[in-house]
């Protein structure tokens, strides 16, 4: 009787063991890995503006697949105001209303109170709106960096600027 209850429990187990989540591989990318995923000019709808990669900040899941964001240097061009940042996802992601496929983008932001900030996605190579996220103010402490994407637990991570994030997940490609 022992052995057939620890059979039927093992047998409820085992899958639970080997059962991944498939979010749980996603990790910071290195700096060589984005000086090559980052060019040093993106193309913003018709004009190429130069990146600032040491602001660049991503994540990978190792198998080719990354989210990241550099910063724009949009002084001198029509940008000026509108993108702050240029970003790119491997994989289908929603930041708010904003449902990006494999691609890239730029947003810009708003201030909508003091403790919140409202990213606005485009299309890098159009101009197009994809959408809208809040970000409000994180209350931890510690360094501030100018841009930083975290990896997705359970699905979600974070895209901040300074003390602000917007929450993204990882979406089912349809």
């Amino acid at each position: 009787m022992k052995l057939l209850i620890t059979l039927c429990l093992l047998t409820l187990l085992v899958p639970v063991a080997f059962a991944q989540d498939d979010t749980a591989t996603w990790r910071p990318a290195t700096e060589k890995e984005l000086s090559g995923l980052i060019p040093a000019r993106a193309q913003v709808e018709k004009e190429r503006i130069e990146t600032e990669l040491r602001s660049a900040s991503g994540v990978t899941d190792g198998k080719g697949h990354f989210i990241a964001g550099v910063l724009l240097i949009t002084a001198g061009y029509s940008a000026h105001g509108k993108y702050t940042h240029f970003f790119i996802t491997q994989t289908h992601i929603k930041a708010g209303d904003a449902k990006m496929k494999p691609g890239e983008y730029v947003y810009g932001y708003r201030r909508l109170d003091d403790d919140t900030l409202e990213f606005i996605f485009y299309e890098a190579g159009t101009g197009v709106q994809v959408g809208t996220a809040k970000a409000p103010r994180e209350s931890r402490t510690g360094p501030i960096r100018s841009l930083l994407v975290t990896p997705p637990v359970r699905g979600k991570g974070t895209i901040q600027i300074g003390r602000f994030a917007c929450e993204y997940s990882l979406e089912k490609e349809k």
